[in-house]
């Protein structure tokens, strides 16, 4: 696959959570507002780039019964290594979602990308789908969270200093929300309405 289908797969046609609907788990805890949108989108971006970089840069030493166990090993590891570092440079955040970032190592996302592309392809195009699929993904997220942060409490960037290290940047903009949007049923209904808006974008552009 070029480099332009890649994108277009990772982003918009393929997105891991809009189409394939996997790894809804964290996608729907963590959506509550932008700042912890933004942290788990970025630590799942990183752990699947380097997670397809590292399974398609040992490919070839693997057969069919040791595939799918060092998948899972280096998916592990890198999960790993993604917590430790969250909890030793962003404690606070690594507070409201260190949970969802050790579940992340269930996420289909990435060992579907892992058993699918980087086990079959080469290093370059492996690194780059696993950067796109996980852009989708935290486009998604950061989208999910924006909408139930202002919606919801009628704020935005709450807590977003706890990632940045910059005195506090939240915005007030409105006195009160629709509470239902902050709460967990709001992260069902923000999802179904974002799958939506693609099916008839997608059905528009047809």
């Amino acid at each position: 696959m070029t480099a332009i289908n890649l994108a277009k797969d990772g982003l918009w046609k393929n997105n891991p959570a809009l189409v394939q609907l996997l790894g809804l788990c964290p996608l729907l805890a963590t959506s509550n507002s932008f700042a912890t949108s933004l942290g788990l989108g970025l630590t799942t971006l990183a752990v699947l780039t380097l997670s397809n970089f590292t399974i398609s840069l040992v490919r070839g030493l693997l057969d069919e019964e040791t595939r799918l166990p060092v998948q899972i090993l280096v998916i592990a590891t890198f999960v790993t290594l993604a917590d430790l570092s969250l909890q030793y440079w962003f404690f606070d955040m690594h507070q409201r979602i260190g949970l969802f970032v050790a579940l992340i190592v269930t996420n289909c996302t990435l060992l579907g990308r892992a058993e699918a592309f980087a086990s079959k392809n080469p290093i370059i195009s492996s690194t780059f789908d696993g950067l796109m699929m996980g852009t989708g993904f935290l486009l998604v997220l950061l989208l999910m969270g924006t909408i139930r942060e202002v919606a919801g409490n009628g704020t935005l960037f709450t807590n977003l200093h706890l990632l940045t290290g910059t005195p506090d940047m939240s915005i007030q903009l409105a006195d009160s929300g629709f509470l239902l949007l902050a709460l967990p049923p709001g992260a069902f209904l923000t999802l179904g309405c974002l799958i939506a808006c693609k099916n008839v974008i997608d059905g528009a552009l047809r």
